[in-house]
C-alpha cells in the first residue's frame, strides 16, 4: 500500500460502533436485554454494558487487539513500521489486562467477544452472554441461602 491508501484505510477505523459492536447489540436488543454502549464511568469504557446484570462486554478486532499474537507478530516484523505496530498491539493487550483486573476487581463479570466470532455465530455469543447472566443469577440464589 502507498502512504495514502494506508492513511484512507486507517481512517476509516473507528472506535465505536463498529460493525462487530451493532451486530453484538442488535441481536441482544431483540432478545428483550438492555445495555449502555461505551459506558464512560467504567475502566477501558465497555462496549457494551448489561448494567443490571454487572456483565461487561469488549468487542475486539483480532488485528488491533493481538488474536494468535505469536503468529501475528512475526509477519509485523517483516512489515511496513514493525517498532510501531508490535509496540502499539503489545500495549494494547497489556491494557485489555489491565482494564479486565479493574473490572473484575470492581465486581463485574467481564466477557471478550472476536470480531469474526461475533460476525459469523452470534448466537453463540449471545449464548455465552445468557449463561453467564443464569450463572450470576444463580449465585446469587446460592449466596442468599447461605
Amino acid at each position: 500500500m502507498t502512504k495514502e491508501q494506508r492513511s484512507k484505510t486507517m481512517s476509516r477505523i473507528h472506535r465505536q460502533d463498529t460493525s462487530i459492536e451493532v451486530k453484538l447489540r442488535k441481536a441482544l436488543w431483540n432478545r428483550g436485554y438492555r445495555y449502555r454502549k461505551n459506558y464512560k464511568e467504567l475502566p477501558g469504557s465497555p462496549d457494551i454494558v448489561l448494567t443490571k446484570y454487572h456483565i461487561c462486554i469488549f468487542c475486539d478486532s483480532e488485528f488491533f487487539h493481538g488474536k494468535d499474537w505469536l503468529v501475528l507478530r512475526p509477519k509485523l516484523e517483516r512489515g511496513n513500521n514493525p517498532g510501531y505496530w508490535v509496540r502499539k498491539i503489545s500495549r494494547n493487550m497489556e491494557r485489555d489486562d489491565e482494564v479486565d483486573k479493574k473490572l473484575l476487581f470492581m465486581g463485574w463479570t467481564v466477557i471478550h467477544f472476536w470480531g469474526k466470532d461475533i460476525l459469523k455465530n452470534t448466537e453463540a455469543c449471545i449464548r455465552v452472554i445468557e449463561e453467564t447472566i443464569f450463572e450470576d443469577r444463580l449465585q446469587d440464589i446460592e449466596l442468599d441461602e447461605v
